[in-house]
């Protein structure tokens, strides 16, 4: 028999990270499709497989941001 963990009514579920599509990235960075999976290739960019379906977490698109900001700032 298992176990089944039971939430609370006034404890909230963690939500799960919210994950983008290649499209969505490409409008947020205006970059092309090309560039995007550029950036996912050479490892800039973390991303996920969902079956065929190519997702990028929203942390790391704000990771990535973030570390070309500091990039720039420092050269």
């Amino acid at each position: 028999m298992t176990a089944r963990r039971t939430i609370a009514r006034d404890e909230t579920p963690s939500t799960p990270e919210e994950l983008l599509t290649v499209p969505q990235v490409m409008a947020c960075l205006q970059l092309g499709r090309s560039a995007v999976y550029d950036l996912i290739r050479t490892r800039q960019l973390a991303s996920i497989t969902l079956g065929r379906a190519r997702r990028i977490p929203t942390q790391a698109l704000t990771d990535f941001i973030r570390t070309r900001l500091d990039q720039e700032a420092a050269a």
